[in-house]
Order: C-alpha cells, then sequence, then structure tokens
C-alpha cells in the first residue's frame, strides 16, 4: 500500500503559483508546475480544478494564461488545502468488515475508530498552524534559494 501523495502534489503546486507572482512572473502554468513535479499537465490541472473548486484559485485565458491564489499565502493553511481536496479521512478500517467469530475482528473497528478519529483531529490541528507562505519560505530555505525582489533593476 503507498500513501495518497495528493496533498503533497497540491502543496507543491501551490509553492510554485506563489514562488511564481514573488519572482514577479505573473500566473503559473500547468505545464511549469508540472515539470517543476515531474507529472502530466493534465494531472495537475485536474489538482488545480479541485483548488479553484476550493476557492484557493482562479485560472485566467488568453495573454497572461495560467494559475494564481484567490489570497495571499499567508491567508492560505495546509489544512485548507487537505479540506479543499477532500479525499477523506487520514486512516482507513477494513475495506470488508473482520470476522464477528474472532475477538479482534469483533471489536477492532470501534476501538481504532476513536483513535484515528483523535488522532485526524491533532493532525487538522497541525496542519492548521502551516500557512502556504511559511511552507513556501521553508522549502526555499531548505534548497539555499532566495528570491530577488522584481521591483529591484
Amino acid at each position: 500500500m503507498s500513501a495518497n501523495s495528493r496533498l503533497t502534489l497540491a502543496i507543491h503546486s501551490l509553492e510554485w503559483i506563489e514562488l511564481h507572482a514573488r519572482q514577479g512572473k505573473g500566473p503559473a502554468t500547468s505545464d511549469g508546475i508540472a515539470g517543476s513535479a515531474k507529472t502530466n499537465p493534465v494531472v495537475i490541472r485536474r489538482l488545480l480544478s479541485r483548488l479553484r473548486d476550493a476557492g484557493l484559485v482562479v485560472s485566467r485565458r488568453g495573454a497572461n494564461a495560467g494559475w494564481a491564489l484567490t489570497r495571499p499565502a499567508e491567508d492560505i493553511t495546509v489544512a485548507d488545502v487537505r479540506r479543499a481536496l477532500d479525499d477523506g479521512p487520514l486512516f482507513g478500517l477494513h475495506s470488508s468488515p473482520p470476522s464477528e467469530n474472532c475477538p479482534i475482528g469483533r471489536s477492532i473497528r470501534p476501538t481504532l475508530t476513536e483513535v484515528y478519529r483523535e488522532a485526524e483531529r491533532a493532525a487538522d490541528e497541525q496542519l492548521a498552524t502551516v500557512t502556504l507562505a511559511a511552507s513556501l519560505d521553508a522549502t526555499l530555505a531548505a534548497s539555499n534559494y532566495t528570491v530577488a525582489n522584481p521591483a529591484t533593476p
């Protein structure tokens, strides 16, 4: 089983859009984002479409086509992005009910439901403390990358 990486790809995409804006380059294209994430632009467009439906990004057509954030990166949290994706709970129970004849099978679902509920609440609280701006700043710092002020000649 592999972990769902949709949240990571969404944060990557939003950070790319914000970096593009900080550099004074205007809206970011799905092709540019896809190149950075090394995925297909269609995957990025589908993901950004969900974020647009949630009001986090807007797409523009025409000469200055691309994607832009709808509000400052300081006002978007990782929890906002997670909710926008609506991928469901972080932890899942058995896909089919386990055996009622087994003492574990009979009781594991209600036991783990409460454990998972508390873990998800804690995760959501933590994700709400991280803004897109802070995440991008940390990502750029880890890459030793400095954004030049586009207003500076």
